[in-house]
């Protein structure tokens, strides 16, 4: 696994801080009910893509040993019970950042790590953006960005994570 620092983004700190509250209310609204089966979820704006169609037929059953769980919204998934693994397909592509990003599997991405235990995975090079929160407590990130790999692979890569030593001239 690569890390590679992207350039800097303020649009990403606002972004993440409007969807991680909403992504974890609705972790909390299952975890509290215990007997509701459905894991309710807010679906991106663009997850009626095609692409998150495809990616959704490609998404394996078990994540990082958890089982999938059923959502309500388009270009969901959730794994776990209580659901540790939430994924949004459809949510804008994220423009340079400084935050951390990894490749895995050939797929680039960038990690919100401003809430531990709970870490945001959003893909880097990607349109439609796929993003993915985390507990770290219940599972590892890197596995499960590695079990999604396959899935995430039919969105085609536009770009990729940098570094700033990449964007310096060479003397």
């Amino acid at each position: 696994m690569s890390q590679h620092p992207v350039i800097p983004s303020r649009r990403r700190r606002t972004r993440v801080a409007g969807i991680l509250p909403a992504l974890l209310a609705s972790a909390a609204t299952t975890a509290l009910t215990g007997c509701t089966p459905i894991v309710n979820m807010q679906a991106a704006p663009e997850a009626t893509d095609v692409s998150c169609a495809e990616l959704s037929v490609r998404l394996p059953d078990e994540v990082a040993e958890q089982a999938q769980r059923e959502t309500d919204a388009q270009g969901t998934a959730a794994w776990g019970d209580p659901a540790s693994v939430l994924l949004r397909c459809g949510v804008p592509p994220i423009g340079p950042t400084t935050d951390r990003c990894v490749s895995v599997d050939g797929i680039d991405w960038v990690i919100d790590e401003s809430d531990p235990p709970r870490y945001l995975f959003t893909t880097f090079g990607r349109t439609p953006a796929v993003e993915v929160l985390v507990d770290n407590d219940v599972v590892s990130g890197t596995t499960v960005i590695s079990d999604l790999s396959t899935a995430v692979s039919v969105i085609p890569a536009e770009g990729a994570c940098t570094s700033v030593d990449d964007a310096l001239p060479v003397d």
